[in-house]
């Protein structure tokens, strides 16, 4: 199966195929020992766990001498003649476990020398110290719970390569209890917010995840078929139209956490399936939501963390309400010096953009889709401390509420914390015509080739015209919520079983937008590990250069190996990936390479690769691109392929190609 090879590649890289084979051979004929001699460990089914391991060593003096019963994986193991020692890891931590063949008997101890590491055990016994002062429990009795068949990796820890911990979580979880520890954060993150809005009044509603249109927000739907109507339908991209019918409804508070799915690239902040809460309180605006998103921030990290005052990626972040508030032409005033309201029209507002290095493709862009550009590229990435950005330009806010003395600006604000937007939140829209106007406009720009513009919603038209009293609505994103709180750098590492491009699988030949529906998980099934048979009958190789190139010249470039620490996708590009990369000197080496049509993000953070290290700085979508990764290119079938050039893991970064 697929992580047959996984493992096999890279964890235990000095284990070969047959080597790996034969260990995994020797675990289940261990088990059919224990089966044909009436030991069967899955004929066991319950196990009665009296305690933990924390619990134990946190509150020593009340344990000492008392029998206690603990239930893990076994991590560690030291066979000493007869006595032993074994380390267990359970639900809460690690505790070590003394076993003697005069405590157990002779065949429990001559069965326990036999198990592997990963085994899952039962032991009961005395709660004692070593002479050391380790707190210990003295086995009386042992059980084999259930036979780990695969060996633990040895070197899962510290792993670099973070695209395989997040294809084999489970093994993530066993390994590093650090991982575990984020997850056991991210369900109490998750049930203080809970907790912090029922005890304010709001009604946790559900709604439907299969719409007949998707609506509620400017994002790319997943599409499926309900074969029984005959019907294409769509993967919820929001919960805002359904949730403000509630309001419609009469329930004045109303909030739902749960999926959403948005047919788009993944980078360090996003994934096609997330969590989002969105909540909306009728007769309050968004002076209202600031105020309830900083103090449900606040007390969520007083909480969980026991402090206001964090760190995040090195950045220390206050989160002591109130937060600051700044409007959106205020910010790109403060951060490049125009002011974009100012300008007499869209063309002035294009050229002011131009003159600070930014391209505004649609030529007829108004003043409002201008300056949401410049923010978006200026100002966005440098706000660390949590901002409240308000007073957004109409044109790209058609579900919010205009400002009665400016009807140019909406009645919105995000917030932004460590250079990241966290919430997103309006005075909505309760005015039917106005709606309407505006889903119209929408329809407009979807024919003009914008995916992403949101289509008519004729229902929710109808529900506003039976009146929606003015409302304050909210949503967060709970994912980088927890990110903050638990300083993960990435999305994926506060999702369990994030999206992941299958490595079995060739990328599709189709176009996002040509792709319907997304597969459900593949069958695993055994294959033998061996090279794949290649044809390299239909590849087209251009011919080799005539001209010579002196040795003095070819020895000027600067070749190294290179090992990439961070891959994201360039924000507004469809081809550019943006590369962090150890190059052995230090200091992170930022490179721009356009091969986002063969490579996800994900699949190169932890590859070592060749770049070109003495080039000029390269500006690109305003990032500095330093340097060239090497790929070699060719065409088949008349259509060119690329392979980005990687090289043996063992190779350190900065070694020098010569």
């Amino acid at each position: 199966m697929e992580e047959n090879n996984i493992i096999n590649t890279e964890e235990n890289n000095n284990i070969n195929a047959e080597e790996l084979h034969e260990l995994l051979q020797i675990r289940r004929d261990k088990l059919a020992a224990l089966q044909a001699a009436g030991k069967n460990p899955f004929d066991i089914v319950k196990f009665d766990q009296t305690d933990f391991s924390t619990d134990i060593k946190a509150n020593y003096e009340a344990y000492e001498g008392k029998k206690v019963s603990v239930a893990g994986r076994m991590m560690s193991k030291r066979v000493m003649g007869k006595a032993s020692f074994a380390g267990l890891r359970d639900a809460k931590g690690d505790i070590q476990a003394y076993v003697r063949r005069d405590d157990i008997g002779e065949e429990s101890y001559s069965d326990f020398k036999a198990y592997d590491i990963g085994d899952m055990l039962g032991i009961t016994g005395i709660v004692f110290k070593t002479k050391t002062g380790e707190i210990s429990i003295h086995a009386e009795t042992v059980t084999l719970l259930s036979k780990s068949l695969r060996p633990l990796p040895e070197k899962f820890h510290g792993l670099r390569d973070t695209d395989l911990r997040y294809r084999m979580r489970y093994v993530d979880l066993i390994m590093n209890p650090e991982v575990r520890t984020t997850f056991i954060k991210r369900s109490r993150i998750i049930s203080e917010i809970r907790r912090y809005l029922d005890e304010r009044g709001f009604l946790e509603v559900e709604t439907p995840i299969i719409n007949t249109v998707a609506s509620g927000a400017n994002a790319r739907p997943f599409i499926s078929h309900y074969n029984a109507l005959d019907l294409d339908v769509f993967m919820r991209i929001a919960t805002e139209l359904p949730l403000k019918m509630c309001i419609v409804g009469g329930l004045e508070k109303v909030y739902e956490i749960g999926h959403q799915f948005r047919n788009e690239g993944m980078d360090a902040t996003h994934n096609p399936e997330y969590t989002s809460m969105e909540l909306y309180q009728a007769y309050t605006d968004y002076h209202g939501m600031m105020e309830l998103a900083e103090n449900l921030l606040s007390h969520c990290a007083k909480t969980i963390l026991g402090t206001t005052k964090i760190t995040y990626q090195g950045k220390e972040i206050d989160l002591t309400p109130p937060f600051r508030r700044q409007t959106m032409n205020d910010a790109v005033l403060e951060h490049t010096g125009v002011d974009f309201y100012a300008c007499r029209d869209g063309a002035e507002a294009i050229e002011k953009a131009k003159s600070l290095g930014l391209e505004i493709e649609d030529k007829t862009a108004p003043i409002g889709k201008v300056l949401f550009a410049a923010f978006d590229e200026f100002v966005e990435s440098k706000l660390i401390q949590p901002t409240f950005i308000i007073d957004y330009p109409v044109e790209v806010s058609p579900l919010t509420k205009r400002k009665p003395d400016n009807p140019g600006i909406v009645e919105r604000f995000e917030l932004f914390i460590a250079g990241a937007e966290y919430c997103n939140a309006f005075s909505e829209l309760n005015d039917p015509i106005d709606q309407r106007a505006r889903f119209e406009q929408q329809a407009q720009e979807k024919a003009k080739g914008d995916d992403e513009a949101m289509p008519i919603d004729e229902n929710f038209i109808a529900a506003l015209e039976y009146g929606m009293p003015p409302t304050g609505g909210i949503g967060f994103g709970i994912d980088r919520i927890i990110m903050l709180l638990t300083d993960s750098p990435t999305i994926r590492d506060v999702l369990l079983f994030p999206t992941m491009k299958p490595l079995d699988t060739p990328k599709s030949e189709k176009k996002p937008e040509e792709v319907g529906i997304i597969g459900g998980a593949k069958g695993t099934v055994e294959i033998e590990i061996k090279d794949e048979p290649i044809d390299f009958s239909n590849v087209q190789i251009e011919p080799l250069f005539k001209d010579f190139v002196d040795f003095d010249t070819f020895a000027k470039s600067d070749y190294r190996v290179v090992k990439v620490k961070e891959c994201e996708a360039v924000k507004k590009s469809k081809k550019l990936l943006k590369f962090v990369l150890d190059d052995g000197s230090g200091a992170d080496r930022v490179i721009l390479s356009g091969i986002h049509e063969y490579y996800e993000p994900e699949e190169l953070v932890g590859k070592t690769c060749i770049a070109i290290t003495n080039l000029p700085p390269r500006p690109m979508m305003g990032i500095d691109s330093c340097g060239m990764l090497i790929s070699a290119v060719h065409h088949e079938n008349g259509e060119e392929k690329l392979h980005l050039l990687m090289v043996d893991p063992h190779i350190p970064a900065g070694a020098k190609l010569c």
